[in-house]
């Protein structure tokens, strides 16, 4: 199910928003999740490490439900909810990937200060080492997001990674639809100037590979091959879990470009899902919703 796109079935939330203000536990959890794997994959994509985003996405949650009594009906359910969640990711102070990238610039010549070298040394690619190299790609392409100051990240992460539909983000953003195209423009532009003339996965011309650099991303402690955070725990990937909408992608050259995200993991984490339901059990809102 994904909840956000244009033919998402919208009046079970409005039915579970109201069992749940009538005191079920179990009609709260069932709007919650039908959100919170979407909201997490959000915010991870705009923090970039897996357990900020995990917390940063039991802050959202808690704030959906503290509030869901002052939902007045002005917007659809699901706009107040995906507005909660990226108001409070706008707002966050900088996370600790924003300290340490922090433009395109500075972070390509990052990479050129690591060396090329063959990843393993020794022996040729198992599957394992296969997926550590995938970790270094993943890791990799999702810091070049961070270089994107936030209100372009986020409309690049809604508008072209989760080809989320123009009037939808532009609401959720509370911004126009033509201003939401203008940021979106922007992100890609800037986004995949970079890509085509530093990245070797679009541009075969460029001699950045993702193998080559996979030992020294190692060394730098950018990835630890015995705790892979991004190529881990899925089964699915975003461009399983989305509409695919190609009328906003002017050429196939960008197609390309946006297909490098939308083959990204989408983490439908265990843990998190776990502490949403111990969020709801506890006695913290038992007074707001009269829950049993």
């Amino acid at each position: 199910m994904n909840s956000l796109s244009t033919s998402y079935d919208e009046s079970l939330d409005q039915e579970l928003r109201a069992k749940a203000l009538q005191g079920s536990r179990s009609a709260l959890g069932a709007l919650l999740e039908r959100h919170q794997h979407f909201i997490y994959n959000i915010v991870w994509k705009m923090v970039l490490n897996p357990d900020d985003a995990e917390d940063i996405t039991q802050d959202i949650v808690v704030k959906i439900i503290t509030n869901l009594a002052r939902f007045r009906g002005e917007s659809a359910l699901r706009t107040w909810i995906y507005r909660i969640a990226i108001n409070h990711v706008l707002s966050l102070k900088r996370q600790r990937a924003e300290f340490g990238i922090s433009t395109f610039a500075k972070f390509g010549q990052s990479l050129d200060t690591i060396a090329d070298s063959d990843y393993p040394r020794d022996h040729a690619p198992s599957p394992e080492d296969q997926m550590v190299v995938e970790e270094a790609k993943l890791g990799c392409t999702t810091a070049m997001l961070i270089c994107l100051d936030r209100e372009e990240r986020i409309v690049y992460v809604l508008g072209e990674i989760f080809e989320v539909d123009h009037a939808l983000g532009a609401e959720v953003l509370e911004i126009s639809k033509d201003n939401f195209r203008q940021r979106l423009a922007r992100a890609r532009k800037n986004l995949n100037s970079f890509i085509q003339n530093k990245c070797g996965l679009v541009n075969k011309n460029n001699p950045c590979r993702c193998r080559k650099k996979t030992q020294g991303f190692i060394e730098r402690g950018w990835v630890d091959p015995h705790k892979l955070k991004f190529n881990t725990h899925y089964v699915r990937r975003i461009h399983d879990t989305v509409e695919s909408r190609m009328d906003g992608i002017a050429s196939i050259l960008e197609q390309e470009y946006a297909a490098i995200y939308r083959k990204h993991p989408y983490q439908e984490r265990a843990g998190l899902a776990l502490k949403i339901k111990e969020i709801i059990a506890g006695p913290q809102f038992k007074d707001v919703f009269h829950l049993n």
